[in-house]
């Protein structure tokens, strides 16, 4: 299956416990595994750990920084907005832009406040963006857009063949690193009444940041303070725990990154396990932690690719308002079109998600489930021979989502997390029908041109 998506924390011995529980399902209390979806699967493949389903193989990849409105507003039979309201409740048209000609919009856990106008969605010209080497600036009304069909054709088109969610939020209220500690988590909480939150302050974002590093803790009660701990962490287990002892084989896939400074070379990359101590000072980093990014092609031809994956996206692939580029989208395409010509496809599934809005625009409230989220709306669109074929899903996910058809899938655990409350993306699935063939999906550049790009090392996001 093939999946495409600043804070602080501290040892806790409690939930260090609570890890071990759930891995050997041996606490009085713990979580039962998930029930088996009975389906017929097709034999696996050599080595493969066996699943519930027809999917053997899952590759998260993850985009940047855009809200569903932003990329499909007017897709027919999806909920969405071609116009928004201000803070004075004027109703102004979505203006159409680029994906090249983005500015980096505020999209900390405070802008996500004022923007959320406690439900109102009504205050997205009441944040800043920013200017390189400019300081803050007033936003006005440009969050108020949307991308040019032109532009996401190659994902309406994914969406048409397969399915798209409509409802998907991202778990946290601020940006990309936490955002991402929830793809692998499902959660970034350092205890039961504060998590991380926004980000850290140096770069890279983990145990290869410079001495002194802290990170952001929002608490319960909404305060946020900025004295947390070095953003190397053991407060949280996370799905690569439930994976390794199951011996599923998974492999993050990560751009190179030049941190000039910052020591071992194999930590230069833009990866959420980074911040995780007990994967980046522990056997699972050299083994499972894979830089450059597009090494995902070779595992694909060589017949190694793991049964689970994360790929996140060079730079200027990654659909990142400041990148100035629009090849985001045939960076995707070319990942849909390398798995679905190769022997993978029958047993894979593609999910294609943003990591958070960004701060755009987006017309849908998201549920306030605790006091660090739902954040705002993403998209979020499964590929695979078993999707629904032209299915919008309204169900309600949030990243724990993911984690949950993971763990059902591999029989794992819960990992107690935001997982153990999300709505599976099962239904995303006809697990009845037999596997539809692959059409390929047409795109502005061509896989050759994406395999071979120069890289940017540029990090993907720093807010």
């Amino acid at each position: 299956m093939v999946i495409l998506a600043r804070s602080h924390a501290g040892s806790c011995i409690a939930a260090v416990v609570a890890a071990l529980c759930l891995l050997l399902d041996g606490c009085s209390g713990s979580p039962s595994v998930s029930p088996k979806i009975p389906v017929n699967s097709p034999p696996t493949l050599k080595g493969d750990v066996g699943t519930t389903t027809p999917i053997t193989h899952l590759v998260v990849v993850v985009q940047e920084n855009r809200s569903f409105d932003n990329l499909f507003s007017g897709y027919p039979g999806a909920v969405s907005a071609t116009s928004g309201v201000t803070h004075t409740g004027a109703v102004i048209p979505l203006q159409v832009i680029g994906l090249e000609d983005g500015l980096d919009i505020d999209h900390g856990h405070g802008a996500f406040v004022v923007e959320f106008d406690n439900g109102k969605m009504d205050a997205f010209d009441q944040i800043n963006f920013f200017r390189p080497g400019q300081p803050p600036q007033a936003a006005g009304t440009y969050p108020y857009a949307r991308i040019s069909q032109t532009e996401t054709q190659p994902y309406w088109n994914l969406a048409s063949s397969y399915t798209l969610a409509d409802h998907m939020f991202s778990t946290m209220t601020s940006g990309s690193f936490t955002a991402h500690q929830f793809l692998i988590a499902g959660t970034a909480a350092l205890n039961s009444t504060q998590s991380l939150v926004d980000f850290p302050s140096g770069v890279p974002w983990g145990c290869d940041a410079p001495p002194g590093t802290f990170t952001a803790v929002i608490s319960s009660n909404g305060v946020i303070s900025y004295n947390g701990p070095y953003p190397c962490l053991n407060s949280y287990p996370t799905i690569a725990q439930l994976l390794d002892a199951a011996n599923v084989s998974w492999k993050y896939y990560a751009p190179a990154v030049a941190v000039p400074g910052a020591g071992d070379p194999a930590g230069l990359v833009w990866s959420a396990f980074d911040a995780i101590q007990s994967v980046r000072q522990g056997p699972d980093w050299q083994r499972n932690v894979v830089s450059p990014e597009t090494t995902l092609f070779t595992d694909i031809e060589n017949g190694t690719l793991p049964q689970v994956s994360w790929v996140i996206p060079d730079f200027a692939n990654s659909d990142h308002p400041e990148s100035r580029s629009n090849t985001g989208p045939s960076w995707v395409t070319s990942i849909v079109n390398f798995v679905g010509k190769s022997k993978y496809w029958n047993n894979t599934a593609v999910v294609i998600l943003w990591d958070e809005w960004g701060g755009w625009y987006d017309d849908v409230a998201p549920p306030q489930l605790d006091y660090t989220g739902l954040g705002m709306r993403v998209p979020m669109l499964v590929v695979s021979p078993y999707a629904r074929k032209g299915y919008i899903s309204h169900t309600q996910y949030e990243f724990g989502s993911i984690l949950k058809f993971i763990e059902q899938d591999f029989s794992l655990p819960s990992l107690g997390t935001t997982d153990a409350r999300a709505t599976s993306i099962q239904d995303c699935f006809d697990f009845t029908a037999s596997p539809s063939p692959f059409a390929a999906v047409r795109a502005p550049l061509g896989f050759r041109q994406m395999r071979s790009h120069t890289p940017s090392h540029h990090w993907v996001d720093d807010e």
